[in-house]
């Protein structure tokens, strides 16, 4: 993130004494990326440092190891992802849906909260989370995130967390990538402020509510995704929510989908005005998000406001649809429906999609979707995922055109 925060207490000069209980020194940690070049985080340990690791590391009784399809046949893809049922915990519920070299594509549904005393970390990439359904807590080492429907929550490779629910279950489409997720450089400028043309404000964003450090010593699990989906277990003993303060720019944030701003104009706008969010480093690697909220159609005189048939080539495409209501895919789509269009597949709308939204022009549309469109990155359905398929799309649009 361009905006530098500061919770909590720690002293004026980094790597110099700080005592939050008195003749116990408190313990300085660097959350950061990119080497030491990348953004970072100072947090400060109460008294402990989080490597006393009180027994031996273990591996996991679960983990994340990606199944692929045994035919990889080129066709697109649509995934009832609503089909999926609710269980276990936000962590032991995440079924990988697609995967490529350096993204995943999960869905979690749990209806269960966190133990008291078991967390997560995801050693391996970095977490956006969609909201698609739910409420509770994001709870971590830099504090507690409300999770409500149609927020984005970035949570940084290497965060301790568990998640608290308060609803009966949650719908959470979770993307991970190699590379730190945040803001499109391009929307910043060289002050890290969002330029005055950019559809988002980077002061929209919800920061977690810092906690008071929990000095307490206890037996608490911590469950580490690493090395291509295993998870090991690593067993502290003490609480590992134990910062004094924190600062930096290396921190988990929330970004609802409804204060991304859309940018309208006379005739079609394609999906990079819709840009939220960026992975990597476009156009050579990562991936672009794009949240499809409601937005005034072109009001030319002759506008289609649908899309046009398109063949990105250097890009997969992945929609996630927050609801049904998206013309170029009306009768096939339903909510929570996950869409993967190849780049080496040109894809459209479906049947006369183009001829009917005419009658839309200039008006208000109601769309909630959010993209994915990786860059030189091909992706690919998961056995799991595939569980969920329409056998029947890759000819959809052939069984729509002869209606």
């Amino acid at each position: 993130m361009s905006q530098i925060i500061k919770k909590g207490n720690l002293p004026k000069t980094p790597h110099t004494e700080y005592y939050a209980i008195p003749g116990v020194l408190a313990l300085e940690e660097i959350h950061g990326s990119l080497g030491f070049g990348g953004p970072y985080t100072r947090k400060l340990h109460i008294r402990k440092y989080p490597t006393i690791q009180s027994k031996k590391p273990e591996k996991a009784k679960f983990d994340f190891k990606l199944k692929p399809l045994s035919d990889n046949i080129l066709q697109p893809f649509h995934i009832y992802t609503g089909k999926i049922p609710f269980e276990g915990d936000c962590i032991t519920s995440r079924k990988p849906i697609l995967y490529g070299k350096d993204t995943i594509v999960s869905v979690s549904k749990p209806s269960q909260s966190s133990k008291e005393n078991i967390f997560f970390k995801n050693g391996e990439k970095h977490e956006l989370f969609y909201i698609q359904d739910g409420e509770g807590l994001l709870k971590t080492e830099y504090g507690n995130l409300a999770i409500k429907k149609g927020l984005y929550i970035v949570v940084p490779k290497g965060t301790i967390y568990q998640i608290e629910l308060i609803s009966k279950n949650a719908f959470i489409l979770i993307v991970e990538s190699t590379y730190p997720i945040g803001f499109a450089p391009h929307y910043l400028n060289a002050a890290g402020q969002a330029t005055l043309m950019a559809p988002i404000v980077e002061t929209e964003i919800e920061i977690p509510e810092f906690q008071e450090p929990i000095d307490k010593e206890g037996e608490y699990i911590i469950n580490v995704k690493h090395s291509e989906g295993n998870v090991s277990t690593l067993t502290l003993d003490h609480h590992p929510f134990d910062i004094v303060g924190w600062e930096g720019a290396f921190y988990p944030f929330g970004f609802d989908i409804e204060n991304q701003h859309p940018l309208a104009r006379e005739i079609h706008t394609a999906p990079p005005v819709r840009q939220t969010f960026q992975s990597g480093v476009a156009p050579h690697n990562g991936f672009s998000i794009c949240s499809f909220t409601a937005q005034i159609e072109g009001w030319h005189e002759k506008d289609i406001p649908a899309p046009y048939a398109h063949s990105n080539v250097d890009s997969d495409e992945v929609m996630f649809f927050s609801n049904s209501n998206y013309g170029a895919r009306e009768g096939y789509i339903q909510e929570g429906s996950i869409t993967l269009h190849p780049g080496s597949l040109a894809h459209s709308p479906h049947g006369d999609a183009a001829l009917k939204s005419t009658k839309d022009r200039g008006k208000l549309n109601d769309h909630l979707a959010v993209m994915l469109d990786t860059f030189f990155e091909s992706l690919n359905v998961t056995e799991e995922g595939f569980k969920y398929a329409d056998k029947e799309y890759p000819l959809s649009w052939y069984k729509s055109n002869a209606k």
